[in-house]
């Protein structure tokens, strides 16, 4: 009997032992499945890395298709182009899409350096004045230069090619003019802001040549956007970009011109206002006056809706002040129950126009450096930058200061709201 209660009692242990093998062996096995499902999870997975300096940062957000926000500023503890911050912190999970803020070293303050590179955010910007771009060589016109007609409000191919490579040679970069306009001028240091415009619309400022297997513009390399997009790819560090003020034709081009403004503002580029007919706005009654700007803008309104500028660029230069009757109308025109305003108005000018930090600044009445020759006279391209050789605006690279002399000071606007720094 007292065998047989062993015997039991020993089976009951055996059993025991062999549930508590079972449990253990389901709880591993449990671990060890959860542990290869985060592992298999992990490998998917990308991590935040410590960002040393700008190349570091560049090369990390186009391998892991990151969105770069990047503000500069001057650091005594930090080299030129290191990291002083980052958005995202070391060993967080990031996705493509995902936006880094940085906040990049501009080295050390060193006023000495500012006033020897002549760094002046309170000098002049050229706002340069096209119209058309005629694809033929400038030996093959009958005027000075690269001047298509006599005024020479059209211009070669050939010559425009020369322009761009002139302004890029000599320091200057591309701002859209919204940008400018708005104080938001993001030139790497020591160069110099430059804004292209385009009156018109002329079928020649972007010629389509037929469409794609997709359904795509295929622009003609010898218009003006065709040679504009050639130097971004032979200058990467160019920010090519320009603003385009149409009439009620809009490019010319009918079965194109949708397909044309939506292009243009998808790849970097600015669509404004040069009324319905190309209207004498000096000449022209109020009522007109309305009708044609109110009607380009919807247009625009209809195609890329908030898309486009609310800047105007005076046809003829028109008026020729501010006191005009008819120029309250450009800033505000109502028509048909439609209302717009405009934010900022172009004349036909002349020379360089004011920095937007100067108190002189204006935007309602920007004048315009008309582009073309006339052998260094009557402010052709010679002429302009060679007077801007004394009063450029030279960046300091960073949109959040404004760096001029001590002597300049006294001209900054009142309604600045970045760093001032002088020296």
């Amino acid at each position: 009997m007292k065998k047989n209660k062993k015997k039991i009692r020993y089976d009951r242990i055996v059993i025991v032992l062999i549930v508590l093998i079972l449990i253990i062996a389901l709880v591993f096995g449990g671990i060890k499945l959860l542990t290869n499902k985060d592992t298999t999870k992990n490998t998917n997975e990308i991590k935040m890395i410590h960002l040393r300096d700008l190349d570091e940062t560049n090369k990390f957000v186009s391998e892991n298709e990151l969105k770069l926000e990047i503000t500069y500023e001057y650091n005594d503890e930090k080299e030129k182009d290191k990291v002083i911050s980052q958005s995202i912190k070391v060993g967080d999970i990031i996705n493509k899409g995902d936006t880094l803020k940085v906040v990049v070293s501009l080295g050390k303050l060193d006023k000495e350096k500012l006033a020897s590179d002549n760094i002046n955010e309170l000098g002049t910007v050229p706002i340069m004045m096209y119209h058309g771009i005629v694809d033929m060589k400038s030996s093959e016109t009958e005027y000075t230069g690269g001047n298509v007609d006599k005024d020479g409000y059209n211009r070669t191919a050939e010559a425009f090619r020369e322009d761009l490579e002139f302004y890029y040679q000599n320091g200057y970069r591309m701002v859209r003019l919204t940008d400018y306009i708005d104080g938001n001028i993001d030139v790497e240091y020591g160069k110099s802001p430059i804004i292209l415009t385009f009156d018109d619309g002329n079928e020649n400022n972007l010629k389509v040549k037929g469409l794609d297997e997709d359904g795509n513009i295929i622009i003609d390399e010898n218009s003006a956007v065709g040679i504009l997009e050639s130097f971004k790819e032979k200058y990467p560090d160019y920010n090519v970009t320009a603003t385009f003020f149409v009439n009620g034709g809009l490019f010319n081009q009918p079965e194109y011109n949708e397909k044309i403004l939506k292009w243009l503002v998808e790849n970097g580029y600015d669509v404004g206002n040069h009324t319905e007919n190309h209207l004498d706005i000096k000449k022209s009654t109020s009522e007109q006056v309305n009708k044609e700007i109110v009607s380009v803008y919807k247009q625009l309104d209809e195609i890329i809706p908030e898309k486009y500028v609310n800047i105007i660029a005076l046809p003829f230069g028109s008026p020729y002040n501010k006191e005009h009757e008819n120029f309250g109308y450009v800033l505000k025109s109502t028509y048909n129950g439609a209302t717009y305003e405009t934010k900022a108005a172009l004349r036909v000018g002349w020379d360089a126009e004011y920095s937007p930090f100067d108190k002189d600044f204006d935007p309602t009445f920007l004048k315009r450096c008309r582009a073309y020759d006339n052998n260094g006279k009557d402010f052709d391209i010679e002429m302009v930058f060679k007077l801007l050789e004394t009063k450029r605006y030279i960046s300091d690279g960073n949109v959040s200061t404004i760096v001029t002399s001590e002597k300049n000071s006294s001209k900054i606007s009142d309604n600045v709201n970045k760093e001032v720094i002088t020296y």
